[in-house]
């Protein structure tokens, strides 16, 4: 694997996923990273970031592609396995932040958009609480077992 040093975008000022992480800290390596970003209409939203600033998954090697990608399925099983969502929603656009990152998404037949995506137009009024701290842990350790499987680690 490569070894590359976050810096910023030569047409950003900064880079928010070259910082350190205003979000909840999953799990990390030399990497990448999985924060918690506990939002307010969907509490188990997880993001897979990249450490190193890179642009589109094709400047990564194809080694490291995979690895971002065994990543996120881990990420994804976790939130499964605790959550039981309807749908999994995996996405990485990058049009305003353009550094790779994953959005893993619990979806919920009585969330706030559903069927429709998270960022458009709201279809209901949902009352929603963020994870508590005895849920976040279990998520965390759920994320930390599942990446170390796929990373095959001990």
């Amino acid at each position: 694997m490569r070894v590359r040093f976050p810096s910023p975008a030569p047409t950003m000022m900064i880079c928010e996923l070259c910082l350190p992480t205003k979000h909840i800290l999953l799990w990390q390596n030399s990497f990448c990273r999985v924060v918690l970003l506990n939002d307010d209409d969907y509490p188990a939203y997880c993001r897979v970031e990249l450490l190193a600033h890179v642009k589109e998954m094709t400047d990564l090697i194809p080694t490291e592609r995979v690895h971002i990608m065994q990543v996120v399925f881990a990420v994804e099983l976790a939130i499964r396995a605790i959550f039981n969502p309807a749908k999994i929603n995996l996405a990485s656009l990058g049009n305003k932040t353009p550094h790779v990152h994953w959005h893993v998404i619990p979806r919920f037949e009585s969330d706030k958009h559903f069927p429709n995506s998270h960022w458009g137009k709201a279809v209901r009024e949902v009352d929603i609480t963020k994870l508590d701290e005895k849920t976040t842990e279990i998520l965390k350790k759920a994320i930390i077992s599942q990446i170390n499987l796929a990373l095959n680690m001990p």
